[in-house]
């Protein structure tokens, strides 16, 4: 392994904490895929417990809504470089397909638009490719007061609050 892939692998595991800070992102099990400035991917496993159709065996919407909102904070986090206290202003999903039973689905997110005050992103939800959705979406975030820490200060306060 390079060292570039080793420093990529230690901002993945950090990067991991940070995705799974929230109890419902843990327990839709949202993993991260891989994390790059220009498209972060979050992993959300398929889960009978999420079926939104028993008949078909389709995962609900609100868990592609989920695995969007949380990869554009993400993608937002990364672009910054840092954690900033935000609330998502507005969000557009499109779904153009179900989702395939019994497969996993992936989120990927860009931030495009970083302002002082907002941050604009645009993703994508799908199996194989970004190319062939099952949903595509956009939203627009807004900064919030509080604390703007960096990442490893982030993960440092996480690792202190372990027992």
């Amino acid at each position: 392994m390079t060292e570039s892939n080793d420093v990529d692998d230690t901002l993945v595991r950090k990067w991991q904490q940070i995705t799974v800070i929230s109890p419902y992102s843990r327990e839709l099990g949202l993993r991260l895929h891989s994390v790059r400035p220009d498209w972060c991917v979050i992993k959300v496993p398929y889960d009978p417990r999420t079926i939104g159709n028993p008949e078909s065996g389709v995962v609900h919407g609100g868990v592609i809504t989920a695995l969007l909102d949380s990869c554009y904070g993400l993608a937002i986090f990364v672009r910054m470089s840092k954690l900033r206290p935000m609330a998502t202003l507005d969000l557009r999903i499109d779904y153009l397909k179900p989702a395939t039973p019994g497969r996993d689905i992936l989120g990927g997110a860009v931030c495009y638009k970083l302002g002082h005050e907002l941050a604009f992103v645009r993703g994508t939800a799908y199996h194989d490719s970004p190319d062939d959705p099952i949903a595509t979406s956009a939203a627009i975030f807004m900064f919030t007061g509080g604390p703007v820490i960096s990442l490893d200060e982030a993960v440092h306060a996480l690792e202190a609050m372990k027992p």
